[in-house]
């Protein structure tokens, strides 16, 4: 699947150690943070989000030392408009399929590394629903109580950045990379209105600049600005974040405006193609159809005109062995 530009600013950035420790040391309880050991953390191959979620959900492993014990931390981001009401059993889903993937690696262990989930969130009204998976139990809160001891507990850490202010998010303890990516996330829904606030950031860009593989941060952070703004008045914003970020990211800007149009334009062509050869695939099979059953009625041109490429290829596989038109047209 094609990642989201929510999804490739996120891994490029935070899937870099250096900036994730400095997201989790904010995001976590003080007391918590100062055990685990950040120079140990390491980022993990693999994705555990369902498919039908990754348009909208964003995941990274690490593994660090907690104290001396080894732990997987789990950072999930949700970029949406809303808040998940079943979070937590999401996440329990996840952190069970993380286990799964240890012990096939280590069939011998006895015991289990903890797992700590973490929840990086905005939307345009905050979250709102629960963080504790004993929150989401049907039980009356007396019988709860009686039953802790024998369900799943646990509550994730939220970093929710969706009312943060811009004072907050530049005073928050990251690298400067870290701080400008949050900020982006934060007013992505208006991304007029983010290039509108991007010159009171120049400061953190040019310290984002001067750090070690500064310049081609940068240029993934204007390529997500210029990703979502509106496809429809695409030069519209371009000509408004060349004057707000500065005459030092002209050149970066203007090429990667560039290199989008000419994206754009290739997965039209490839688009067209797509579907040219699938408008062929229509054709022969209402060729073959005509040959095998005479003239069809409308209503099947129109069906077979409507249809996707599988559907087509399997129509074709049975057209010459079927018996009448409705089973060379069922559905399989």
């Amino acid at each position: 699947m094609t990642p989201t530009p929510h999804d490739a600013l996120f891994k490029s950035t935070f899937g870099q150690p250096e900036h994730a420790a400095g997201a989790l040391r904010q995001a976590l309880p003080a007391a918590l943070a100062a055990r685990i050991d950040f120079a140990s953390l390491a980022l993990q191959p693999g994705s555990f989000i369902d498919e039908a979620l990754a348009a909208s959900h964003s995941d990274l492993l690490f593994t660090a030392r907690l104290e001396r014990a080894p732990l997987f931390v789990y950072v999930l981001f949700e970029h949406q408009s809303t808040t998940h009401p079943l979070m937590a059993f999401r996440l329990l889903t996840y952190m069970v399929r993380i286990w799964q993937g240890y012990l096939e690696r280590h069939p011998r262990a006895t015991l289990l590394p903890a797992i700590l989930p973490v929840v990086l969130h905005h939307s345009e009204g905050g979250w709102s629903a629960a963080v504790s998976f004993q929150d989401l139990l049907d039980v009356p809160p007396e019988t709860l109580r009686l039953m802790a001891e024998h369900v799943p507990q646990f509550r994730f850490v939220l970093d929710d950045i969706s009312q943060e202010t811009d004072e907050a998010l530049r005073a928050r303890a990251m690298t400067a990379l870290g701080r400008l990516v949050l900020w982006c996330f934060r007013h992505a829904r208006d991304p007029e209105d983010l290039v509108e606030r991007l010159s009171a950031w120049r400061d953190v860009v040019r310290e984002v600049r001067r750090a070690p593989h500064g310049g081609a941060a940068l240029v993934r952070v204007w390529r997500y600005i210029l990703s979502i703004a509106d496809p429809r008045e695409p030069d519209k914003l371009l000509s408004r974040l060349l004057v707000a970020a500065g005459p030092d990211a002209e050149e970066e800007i203007v090429t990667i405006a560039d290199y989008l149009r000419e994206e754009g334009r290739r997965e039209g062509r490839l688009a067209g193609e797509r579907e040219g050869r699938l408008e062929g695939q229509r054709s022969t099979l209402l060729k073959l159809l005509r040959l095998r059953f005479g003239e069809l009625p409308e209503p099947i041109e129109a069906r077979i005109r409507a249809a996707d490429a599988a559907q087509i290829e399997g129509w074709t596989e049975r057209v010459l062995t079927a018996p009448t038109l409705d089973d060379a047209l069922a559905e399989r």
